[in-house]
């Protein structure tokens, strides 16, 4: 169990990352940080596509389109969506909108198919909804009175961020439900060598957005120095170890935490992530938290975890079979 919580905690640290990632480089396109992320991942698929040769042999061209999509909108445009609203928003709003994932999965996946997942009624489903929505509206209102002060403050990059942080939160929800529908429809593949087909298919789409981006970057921002922007050897070692410990030691760590634990338990302690990443930018602020923050923060992980220990889907309704 000890050892279940500690790697939990490792990868929500690891997780965490994703999010300050964008105020270290803001100078940098939200863009360019996400196809650079993938294709640090990329480059880190082609080595472990050797272990899981057996499983890739194995994927038709359907399931590689597939694998394309789910790169494509899980990955560089969820992180382009995340990043464009961390360097608009600041870190704390979209980290909470973003930790409501759990919640948001779990409602989807029990409302799109009742026949197959069963249907969870409102009613329990509103004390947790309300929860989060009371954290967000805490989170958002310290953030407005902070940027109210501010001199010249523009609250339009604000609200785009938010926007944007919402768009993130709709790719990641679409995303873990069509990947699980592709492994309940191939229960005989490894999730692993799933994961590295997904990592190759990352690559090309990563390879193309950074040949787009350099070659229009001149004319979208004539002071940025392409291939590798003002500070080549801080971007590169950001995406390498984005690339490694949050899209793969950190879910490796996840997945040896998922073995040890409860599965109960383990959704619950998603929520490290969140923490890890609130953490990390108040500690890039050089600042305590206000108690309005502290506050949301501390309703949207009562909302979560009440969501993930008192609600569980009721059984699909009996269907008779026909004659």
């Amino acid at each position: 169990m000890l050892a279940g919580i500690l790697y939990a905690l490792a990868a929500g640290l690891m997780w965490g990352l994703v999010f300050v990632n964008p105020l270290l480089l803001a100078d940098y396109p939200a863009a360019l940080l996400s196809v650079g992320r993938y294709l640090a991942f990329g480059l880190l698929a082609l080595g472990l596509a050797w272990f899981d040769r057996a499983t890739l042999r194995r994927l038709r061209r359907a399931d590689w389109s597939e694998a394309l999509k789910l790169a494509a909108i899980g990955n560089l445009l969820y992180y382009l969506c995340l990043a464009s609203a961390i360097q608009r928003a600041g870190a704390p709003l979209p980290t909470m909108i973003i930790g409501t994932l759990p919640v948001v999965i779990a409602i989807c996946a029990n409302l799109r198919d009742a026949r197959r997942d069963g249907r969870l009624p409102w009613a329990r489903l509103a004390p947790s909804l309300l929860l989060i929505a009371a954290g967000i509206a805490c989170v958002n209102r310290a953030e407005w009175q902070a940027l109210r002060a501010a001199p010249h403050a523009d609250p339009g990059p604000y609200l785009s961020g938010a926007l944007l942080a919402g768009v993130a939160v709709a790719c990641w929800t679409w995303y873990p439900l069509r990947n699980a529908d592709w492994l309940r429809r191939h229960p005989d593949r490894s999730p692993r060598g799933w994961a590295t087909a997904q990592g190759l298919a990352t690559l090309p789409l990563a390879l193309l957005g950074y040949g787009l981006l350099w070659l229009f970057m001149p004319a979208l921002r004539a002071d940025f120095a392409m291939p590798l922007g003002p500070r080549p050897l801080f971007f590169v070692a950001m995406m390498l170890a984005i690339g490694l410990c949050a899209s793969w030691l950190g879910t490796l760590c996840w997945n040896a935490a998922s073995q040890r634990l409860p599965t109960a338990l383990a959704g619950q302690l998603i929520v490290f992530e969140t923490l890890a990443a609130l953490a990390y930018a108040y500690l890039l602020r050089r600042e305590w938290p206000p108690a309005l923050t502290l506050l949301g923060i501390a309703l949207l992980v009562c909302g979560v975890l009440w969501a993930t220990t008192r609600l569980k889907p009721p059984p699909p309704p009996a269907t008779l079979s026909e004659p």
